[in-house]
């Protein structure tokens, strides 16, 4: 089915990335729950990708979905077990080294850097209009997430590998993701990074949540950070490709910013609205630059 040129796949894609990247957005305030309740961003993972997994598990055997194969299986593996693991490891790590502004900023340069790797290795077409959109997408993530300091020489190191494994992580999903189904390949995705995180667990301990709230933060990570998320982002990747899903995941630092203002009263300046009218304006440009791209052909 098209619309003026532009399939509606391609607004399913476009609206399943936007929905992922406001449930991962969602994730700092959910965490934050967790650790005032006695919790840990080691102990917490270790819930969010186990919780997941039992959610998924029954679901895929019910549907009778087979679970992928061969390379399909060991790709998957990887993108959990090191792939989320290892970016997970580096952002919370450098957290604790340098300013959580630097980190959040030096993470949120995955975009510029799927789309330099996608058009080198996979040769996938740049317009004008999309490196103005990547563009308007970095800015606007600047400007909301703001400049708070520096930090250790070791800290910036980790904070600069974040983007580099998140990105090899979203190319090596655009591949696989259309060769597998998106429940399955999800499920082992979620079912490798819960195994790692077990045995991290096993040789530091395990801090649970002490209050319902904790728990429900847990829970709320599981369940819409992590399931929903992955899904949704899996199944828009499918469908508009690593550059453009990378885009359209700064949506989530302006959910992380609104929530923060709703939940926690934090302050909305005027650099924070227009950092989030900037990243709208880079969706309006990206749908605009698909438009023209399905329109020639």
């Amino acid at each position: 089915m098209r619309c003026d040129g532009f399939s509606m796949q391609q607004f399913q894609g476009m609206f399943f990335v936007i929905i992922s990247a406001i449930a991962f957005g969602a994730i700092p305030v959910f965490a934050k729950a967790a650790y005032h309740a006695g919790s840990d961003p080691i102990s917490v993972l270790f819930f969010r990708f186990s919780i997941s997994s039992i959610i998924m598990i029954p679901s895929i055997a019910v549907r009778k979905i087979p679970y992928p194969r061969g390379r399909f299986l060991l790709g998957l593996l990887l993108m959990g077990g090191i792939g989320y693991v290892g970016q997970s490891f580096c952002y919370f790590t450098a957290l604790t080294m340098a300013s959580a502004g630097l980190v959040a900023l030096l993470l949120y340069l995955y975009p510029a850097i799927v789309t330099i790797f996608s058009t080198l290795l996979f040769k996938e077409r740049m317009t004008g209009l999309k490196v103005f959109a990547l563009i308007l997408a970095l800015t606007g993530t600047v400007l909301t997430i703001g400049w708070d300091g520096g930090g250790s020489l070791l800290g910036i190191v980790l904070a600069m590998t974040a983007p580099l494994i998140y990105s090899a992580y979203i190319l090596a999903g655009s591949k696989i993701t259309k060769e597998v189904d998106i429940f399955s390949s999800s499920t082992v995705v979620m079912l490798s990074a819960s195994a790692v995180f077990g045995v991290l667990v096993a040789v530091r301990g395990l801090n649970m949540p002490q209050t319902l709230t904790g728990w429900g933060g847990v829970l709320a990570i599981a369940l819409i950070s992590t399931v929903i998320a992955i899904i949704t982002f899996f199944a828009g990747l499918k469908r508009v490709g690593p550059t453009n899903a990378s885009m359209l995941s700064t949506f989530e630092p302006i959910t992380t910013v609104v929530l923060a203002v709703i939940v926690f009263g934090e302050e909305m300046s005027f650099t924070r609205v227009a950092g989030g009218v900037l990243i709208l304006c880079a969706v309006i440009a990206l749908a605009k630059s698909e438009f023209r791209m399905r329109s020639s052909t």
